[in-house]
């Protein structure tokens, strides 16, 4: 995926990104990581009642000029840019959310990046339980620490890949997926369920999420969360609060 306003240099300063730019894990760690802790996953657009746009052009101007964040197919679709800009091979696919009681579509957007015979598993759009670091699909059951979080990559009877989390001493899926590469286009419908249905989290309550090394600020729906390590503080938002808490936590306005 391309768009023809898209500057590499514009990008590595909107996420502060300032180390070198080779085509290794070592650079796809440090951008990754740049871009998790400067670029809030949010759904402000979804809220306001707009059919978030697929157009590339569109995602750089929303969030490298207008600095504001976007979901998943908006900054995966910004992180696959800079890949490409950077020099990286790459595959766009869909992966299962799995964290629901009950089985459901390939509504989320991965990327698995090529680096010499390895495949790196990268995603900057998943929320709470998202990666923290690139995943290389050759550690299948290694535990692997990010920063606070832990993660395991698992493969299930379907011979799917699974990313687990450890969530209160207890491994919890977020997502499966295979190697089938996917075009851009292939989202369209999944990224109008998740804009417009009644039934989709995104239109149902608001979700901000920033990264840091120490852990993650969330707002869901009313209600701030903020994870350090192994504290958490929650904090209940009020309507007038609203515009403030996203200024000073997510540098945000909607």
């Amino acid at each position: 995926m391309q768009a023809e306003n898209f500057v590499v240099d514009d990008y590595l300063k909107r996420i502060g990104c300032s180390g070198g730019t080779k085509p290794d894990i070592e650079t796809l760690t440090n951008v990754m990581r740049a871009q998790l802790h400067s670029i809030p996953f949010e759904n402000l657009d979804v809220q306001a009642g707009k059919i978030v746009s697929m157009v590339p052009e569109d995602i750089v101007k929303k969030i490298v000029y207008a600095t504001r964040g976007g979901y998943c197919y908006e900054v995966n679709g910004l992180f696959s840019m800079a890949l490409g800009a950077l020099g990286f091979s790459f595959d766009i696919i869909g992966a299962r959310p799995m964290f629901y009681p009950h089985r459901r579509p390939k509504t989320h957007v991965v990327i698995v990046v090529n680096i010499g015979n390895e495949r790196w598993l990268c995603d900057t759009g998943f929320g709470s339980f998202g990666l923290r670091a690139p995943i290389g699909l050759h550690q299948l059951g290694e535990v692997i620490q990010q920063d606070n979080e832990t993660f395991m990559l698992n493969k299930n009877e379907r011979d799917e890949f699974v990313l687990k989390t450890l969530v209160k001493g207890e491994w919890v899926n977020q997502f499966g997926f295979d190697l089938q590469p996917m075009e851009w286009i292939d989202f369209s419908l999944a990224n109008y369920y998740n804009s417009t249905h009644p039934d989709a989290i995104f239109v149902k309550q608001y979700l901000v999420m920033l990264q840091h090394a120490q852990g993650r600020t969330l707002l869901s729906g009313n209600q701030l969360k903020k994870f350090t390590g192994e504290q958490e503080s929650v904090t209940e938002i009020s309507p007038e609060q609203l515009d403030d808490v996203l200024w000073k936590e997510f540098s945000l306005r909607r």
